[in-house]
């Protein structure tokens, strides 16, 4: 997952709004987004090579994503799969800032990331970071570096994303928003390690090269009343397969 954008209690009908785009290789096998078998209470696309997950939610209403942290000269090869934090967040009991702090502790077992995960407090935490952020209410932007980076298709999708949100607006277009594939100008560019042509190419808010690029995007409300709606569209890349699968639940507090 490498572009999410976000809004957490600043809507009068939804706690929480999100969209994101899924950046990856297009030969890592994934399964689109349903409920688990292994996990019938999560739902949400899986990595099939690690296990993992990009993003996730549980019935609960607990919703976990995490993004890595591209730092190109520090990757460890023999690193713990990043796909993990979601779902050990997702099948554990502690809140997210508790859960934050045990994942903090272990930060340097994995690559770089950012893990948000949300219950009834809403949290961000990255092993590039010193500090663990309980998150007020606000709009957000995160992809591969830490939150509210201003790289430029950050502050692209929040400005577009703060823009829809402001009226009725439908899963559908918080989706067609992320498919802007336009590139950030070349004095725009962060520096992350990459070579010219490819740090170009994944500045776009949609990433289209020959390899990589965004292959799925998905969108998710939870209103006040506890009610879930969360669409995700695969992307026709490299032989996938285009289509649209939406799932809507009640969330199940237990007692």
């Amino acid at each position: 997952m490498c572009l999410i954008t976000f809004a957490y209690k600043v809507h009068p009908k939804y706690k929480f709004i999100l969209v994101a785009n899924r950046d990856e290789f297009y030969a890592r096998p994934t399964a689109v987004a349903h409920w688990w078998e292994d996990h019938k209470e999560i739902l949400g696309g899986r990595d099939l090579q690690a296990k993992g997950t990009w993003m996730a939610i549980h019935k609960s209403g607990r919703f976990a994503a995490v993004t890595n942290y591209r730092d190109i000269q520090n990757i460890k090869a023999d690193a713990k799969s990043r796909g993990d934090l979601p779902v050990n967040f997702l099948l554990s009991k502690d809140r997210p800032t508790v859960y934050s702090r045990g994942v903090k502790k272990e930060g340097e077992k994995y690559n770089g990331f950012n893990l948000i995960t949300l219950d009834n407090e809403l949290a961000h935490v990255s092993n590039y970071d010193q500090d663990i952020h309980l998150l007020d209410p606000g709009v957000y932007g995160l992809s591969n570096a830490l939150l509210d980076t201003p790289w430029p298709k950050v502050e692209k999708a929040k400005r577009a994303f703060n823009t829809l949100i402001q009226q009725p607006f439908q899963l559908e277009q918080l989706i067609e928003m992320m498919q802007d594939t336009e590139t950030a100008p070349d004095d725009q560019l962060p520096e992350t390690g990459l070579d010219y042509e490819r740090e170009k190419a994944v500045s776009a808010m949609c990433i289209r090269t020959s390899d990589y690029g965004t292959c799925c995007t998905t969108a998710v409300t939870i209103d006040n009343d506890g009610n879930v709606s969360f669409m995700e569209k695969t992307h026709p890349v490299s032989g996938r397969k285009e289509g649209t699968v939406t799932f809507d639940f009640q969330i199940e507090r237990s007692m």
